[in-house]
């Protein structure tokens, strides 16, 4: 690629371009030049817009494309045409195939699915066999092909002794567990949030004690066994404390939040609309504003898209019957810029690369 940015203005807290407009010369990939006034001397196209801005390629912790299994909801191969129209350079695609991406020749696979495309896809392996629960998959083995961490997508690990395993061993190669915060024995069944609007549907509530209980208890788990633990899709106040706390204590915890569980409430569900059937369930007015403030003080390190497309035959159902998932990666950044400044809004979406060990190049000479 060779293209030349006129007056773009910079947004990235770690350059020293950082708030600065200059012009950007790209020559076959490689920044080569960021100054002002820059000649096209080689008449490179131009790309001169008004209120241009250029930041770190984004990042989103959690996207399900269908392939392998599912190819009819998304391939890879259109999933990440997606990401790229949506300002996205690198995602992470979770382990929710058929089959499940349980092993390193998985992960091979995938990765050769993406090898020509101009968004990176970086892979979570399952933290499980088969993402069952019942005994830890080749971890060592996937890390060794390619994958950065280790996620059984929407399912809680409910073994406690397990989950220990998991993190003393993982620890031995710096890998990175993630634990869906979902206590399923609380949950029951469980479709929306436990509440006045689950009351008046006269639909099964999960409260967020079932969530708050999972995190608590990982959280003992990883201050005994000293490992590094994500929490994937966070959706309440509480569970925002108990992170904060573990920060302050200085435990190696990271968690996330879906772009959706910032902006909807419960309320939305009263028409009993299957599309905000998601998990974690909506929340409340009070939840949503713990988590943005969560957001604003770094208590939590990303916001994923949590992009899950679903056949129209797996939501077009009664409510409690339709499956859990919505597509969030197009949304994400106008959505984000709507409660946050555009400067808070490409930090929250950039800053998650260095959790899961992902290179983070300032926007200076010689970046890619």
């Amino acid at each position: 690629m060779n293209a030349l940015l006129k007056s773009a203005t910079i947004i990235d807290p770690k350059s020293e371009f950082h708030n600065t407009t200059q012009d950007i010369l790209i020559e076959n990939g490689i920044i080569t030049q960021v100054s002002q006034n820059i000649k096209n001397t080689n008449g490179y196209k131009e790309i001169a817009l008004e209120n241009l801005h250029v930041s770190q390629g984004w990042f989103d912790s959690s996207v399900s494309f269908g392939e392998p299994g599912y190819e009819e909801r998304e391939t890879i191969e259109n999933g990440l045409k997606t990401a790229a129209k949506s300002g996205f350079t690198t995602v992470m695609m979770n382990a929710n195939t058929v089959p499940v991406t349980d092993t390193g020749s998985h992960v091979s696979f995938i990765q050769s699915k993406a090898k020509n495309s101009a968004v990176t896809l970086e892979i979570y392996g399952a933290l499980t066999k088969g993402s069952l629960g019942e005994a830890l998959a080749e971890l060592y083995d996937m890390q060794q092909a390619g994958a950065l961490a280790f996620y059984d997508y929407q399912k809680a690990i409910s073994n406690a002794n397990l989950m220990k395993i998991a993190l003393q061993y993982a620890a031995n190669f710096n890998g990175l567990i993630c634990s869906f915060p979902q206590n399923n024995t609380i949950a029951g069944k469980g479709v929306v949030n436990e509440g006045i609007t689950s009351t008046l549907l006269g639909l099964k509530g999960i409260p967020t004690l079932a969530e708050e209980l999972q995190i608590s208890r990982d959280l003992y788990l990883l201050e005994y066994t000293g490992g590094r633990l994500h929490i994937p899709t966070i959706s309440s106040a509480k569970s925002v404390e108990l992170i904060r706390d573990a920060k302050r204590r200085k435990l190696n915890v990271t968690c996330s939040v879906a772009t959706h569980n910032l902006f909807f409430t419960d309320a939305v569900l009263k028409e009993f609309d299957s599309n905000y059937k998601v998990l974690p369930p909506l929340r409340t007015q009070d939840d949503i504003n713990a988590l943005i403030e969560g957001l604003k003080d770094g208590t939590i390190d990303m916001v994923t898209s949590d992009h899950n497309p679903l056949d129209i035959e797996k939501k077009k159902l009664e409510f409690d019957h339709a499956d859990y998932g919505t597509i969030g990666l197009e949304s994400a950044f106008g959505a984000l810029n709507s409660v946050m400044t555009l400067k808070k809004t490409i930090e929250t979406l950039t800053s998650g690369k260095t959790v899961f060990g992902i290179e983070y190049q300032p926007i200076k000479k010689g970046a890619k």
